[in-house]
C-alpha cells in the first residue's frame, strides 16, 4: 500500500505573496505531498478570509502559533510532517524554533533569519532536537547544479582558481517601494529584512551556487555594498571578492539596478584543467571548456558517461534523476519539486525513527543557512571598513 502524502502547513503566502506558488506547486508535485492548512498572514481575520480563498480546501489558521499547538491534538494522520516558512525574513526565526520544539520539521525561506545569533540557535536547536530543517536555495534543484557539483568535485576540472558566481536583476532600478508594492517594500527595510538588501536576498543565491557547485568555502571577503537608488535605505548593489578554503579567489555579485536583467544568475567556475559555465535562465545545459578543443555542451538527460570527458562509471541515483527526456524543458517549477522531493526523504525516515542525513548534497541545510547569514554580516563588517579583507566567523555549535 502507497504511504500517505506527508501534510504540510504554510507560514506566510496570503495576499499576493509570490514565492508561496512555485512552492506549494512544487509540493504536489509528486502527488506525495500536501498543502493541508496555513497561517498565511499576521492580521487573523486576513489570514483565515485568505486561506478560505486558497485554490484547493486547506485548514486555515488565525496565527502559526495556533497552527503548531493545534498539531499536538489532531490525529496521527492529521498532523503536520513539515511547514514551509514563506514570510519576510524577520519572521523566519520564531516559527522554525517553535516548529522544531513541537516535532515538526521545517522548510525556510532564505535567507536563513535576521541575524548570526538567531542562525546560532536555530542551528543548535535543529541539532539538540534531530529535526530536519531545510533552507530553499531554489537553484539547487536544478539538475544540471547537481552535474555541475559532480563535475567539479570529481576533480575533472581540476582544482578549483576562480569562481564568479553572479546574480543580476533589474526590477529595483527604481524606487519601486515608494509606490507600496508589497515585494520591494519589506526588501528594502533593515528591520524586516535585515543588514543587507541585494545581498540578503539574491546575493545569498550566488552564494549559495559557489559553495554547493565547488564544495569550498569563503574565508575572508572584501566588500562593496553599494546603494545606486537615493533614499535607499539598503544595498542594491552587492560587490564581493573573496578568498576561498582551498587558496583560489572568488567574485560573488549581485545586483537589483540593472535595467533588462531578469533572473540572471549563473557561475563560472575556471580550474587548472578547464573551465564550466551554467546559466539560470538557460538550466538545460552545461558548457565546459577545455584547452584546444570545442566546447563541450551537455544537456540534462543526454549525458553519454565515457565520451572522453564524463567517467565511465557515473553515479547512478545522478543518472536516473532526469524524469523526462532531454529536449523536454525542465526549469524553476521542477528545481522547487526535487528540493521539496529530497526533503520528503529526510522527513519520512526521521518519522520512522532512522537516521536521516540533511549534508547540503539535495537541498541547503540548515548549517548552509548559517553560513549565508555568517557571510552577509561579514561583508556589512568588510564594506563599512572601505573593503578592507575581513575573516569570516568561525561556526560556534
Amino acid at each position: 500500500m502507497s504511504q500517505r502524502p506527508l501534510n504540510v502547513g504554510l507560514v506566510g503566502g496570503g495576499k499576493g505573496a509570490f514565492i508561496v506558488h512555485p512552492h506549494q506547486k512544487a509540493i504536489h508535485f509528486d502527488g506525495t505531498r500536501r498543502v493541508v492548512a496555513g497561517a498565511l498572514f499576521p492580521d487573523p481575520k486576513i489570514a483565515l478570509e485568505e486561506a478560505a480563498k486558497w485554490p484547493y480546501p486547506i485548514k486555515g489558521y488565525g496565527s502559526y502559533d495556533e497552527m503548531i499547538a493545534a498539531n499536538a491534538t489532531l490525529p496521527e494522520d492529521q498532523k503536520l510532517d513539515y511547514i514551509l516558512i514563506v514570510t519576510p525574513n524577520f519572521v523566519h526565526f520564531d516559527p522554525a524554533m517553535k516548529a522544531m520544539k513541537a516535532g515538526i520539521a521545517v522548510f525556510c525561506e532564505k535567507p536563513l533569519c535576521l541575524n548570526l545569533k538567531e542562525a546560532n540557535e536555530l542551528v543548535k536547536a535543529s541539532r539538540k532536537l534531530n529535526v530536519p530543517f531545510g533552507v530553499a536555495h531554489t537553484y539547487l534543484g536544478h539538475w544540471t547544479s547537481r552535474l555541475s557539483r559532480y563535475i567539479v568535485q570529481s576533480g575533472l576540472l581540476g582544482d578549483v582558481r576562480w569562481v564568479d558566481s553572479y546574480y543580476i536583476q533589474g526590477w529595483l532600478a527604481t524606487k519601486l517601494e515608494a509606490t507600496g508594492q508589497q515585494q520591494a517594500s519589506w526588501r528594502v527595510d533593515p528591520k524586516r529584512a535585515g543588514g543587507s538588501g541585494c545581498g540578503g536576498d539574491i546575493g545569498t543565491h550566488a552564494l549559495m551556487q559557489l559553495r554547493y557547485v565547488t564544495g569550498l568555502d569563503v574565508t575572508k571577503v572584501s566588500a562593496q555594498m553599494e546603494t545606486f537608488v537615493e533614499g535607499r535605505m539598503l544595498d542594491d548593489h552587492f560587490t564581493i571578492y573573496c578568498g576561498l578554503s582551498n587558496g583560489g579567489k572568488a567574485l560573488v555579485r549581485a545586483s537589483q539596478i540593472c535595467i533588462g536583467h531578469k533572473n540572471d544568475l549563473g557561475i563560472v567556475i575556471a580550474g587548472t584543467k578547464g573551465t564550466l559555465v551554467w546559466k539560470q535562465e538557460t538550466p538545460e545545459s552545461i558548457t565546459i571548456l577545455l584547452p584546444n578543443q570545442p566546447d563541450r555542451v551537455y544537456w540534462r538527460g543526454a549525458v553519454t558517461p565515457g565520451d572522453g570527458f564524463m567517467p565511465k562509471d557515473m553515479p547512478a541515483d545522478l543518472m536516473a534523476e532526469p524524469t523526462i527526456p532531454s529536449g523536454h524543458p525542465e526549469a524553476f517549477h521542477d528545481a522547487f519539486a526535487r528540493l521539496h522531493r529530497c526533503f520528503e526523504v529526510d522527513v519520512r525516515k526521521w518519522k520512522a525513527g532512522e537516521k536521516f542525513n540533511s549534508d547540503g548534497s539535495k537541498y541547503a541545510s540548515v548549517e548552509d543557512g548559517w553560513k549565508g547569514i555568517a557571510f552577509i554580516e561579514t561583508c556589512v563588517k568588510s564594506s563599512k571598513k572601505k573593503g578592507a579583507w575581513t575573516a569570516m566567523p568561525t561556526a560556534k555549535f
